[in-house]
């Protein structure tokens, strides 16, 4: 797999513009029978236009429940979310969906996120009728141009999601996301259902697309050779919070936190006996 690139380009990773998105003091409790479970405890995060940031912790520490409220598919009680200047929680209605065009999401079981009725052409041309972006004559057009984009054949477009393989289900959901040319793709453990072959494909199918668009990556990830492969930036979560975030390189090899240090020390070291 190749190295992510280098944050040092004037559009992709200009130090003095503004962060793409700025995530302060986010708090959100779920109450369930009564039952109140707090999931975000004043989280705080930042993304520059066209990086990635690793958003990584350990199942249950709040990864999967800051994107959706970064997404706006959930309301955070309180804090505030702010994308390209934009007061996120202020949008409703037209607003609001102009600018979830500019936000798109690939879930780590795109199973879940199809409808299985559908073929994959009509999975792919759904976003751009929605949001009106090509006229229908030029829609099979632009499938089969996305296709090709994430290496996918055209005569796919037929078929449905459980015809094809899982790791041409995540190219298909890759496709689906860029196909509203987002500032900002939320990707939700996307290779962590794939063989060991596929996910290099997948990781190295993703940098490349962003080196092609300039768009940025929200990498949620548990597993920490992906985000040395990928992200420059990583930020960890735990109880709801970050509790520590930096450069990869630094923040992987010499952890501040305890919940850092956990993940470091968790990961499988082969003992070769000779």
């Amino acid at each position: 797999m190749r190295e992510p690139s280098p944050s040092a380009g004037p559009v992709r990773h200009s130090m003095d513009r503004a962060p793409l998105l700025e995530v302060s003091d986010l708090r959100k409790t779920f109450t369930r029978r009564g039952r109140a479970t707090t999931a975000l405890q004043g989280a705080d995060l930042a993304i520059r236009h066209g990086e990635t940031l690793a958003l990584a912790g350990a199942s249950g520490s709040g990864k999967t429940t800051l994107a959706r409220c970064i997404l706006r598919l959930i309301e955070p009680d309180s804090g505030v979310l702010r994308f390209d200047g934009i007061e996120l929680a202020a949008l409703h209605g037209t607003p609001l969906r102009k600018v979830r065009r500019r936000i798109q999401m690939v879930f780590q079981d795109p199973m879940a996120a199809f409808n299985p009725r559908s073929t994959i052409g009509r999975i792919i041309e759904d976003p751009l009728r929605v949001n009106d972006l090509v006229p229908r004559t030029e829609r099979p057009a632009a499938v089969r141009h996305l296709l090709a984009r994430v290496s996918l054949p055209a005569d796919i477009v037929d078929r449905r999601p459980h015809e094809i393989s899982g790791g041409q289900r995540q190219r298909v959901a890759i496709a689906r996301a860029i196909a509203t040319r987002p500032d900002l793709i939320v990707l939700d453990e996307p290779v962590s259902s794939l063989d060991v072959s596929v996910r290099a494909q997948i990781l190295n199918l993703l940098m490349d697309l962003q080196d092609e668009t300039g768009a940025a990556y929200l990498l949620i990830s548990h597993d920490l050779a992906v985000v040395r492969a990928v992200a420059r930036r990583v930020a960890v979560m735990d109880a709801g919070r970050i509790v520590e975030s930096g450069e990869s390189a630094r923040v992987l090899v010499a952890p501040q936190a305890k919940a850092t240090l956990a993940m470091v020390q968790a990961v499988p070291r082969l003992k070769i006996v000779v």
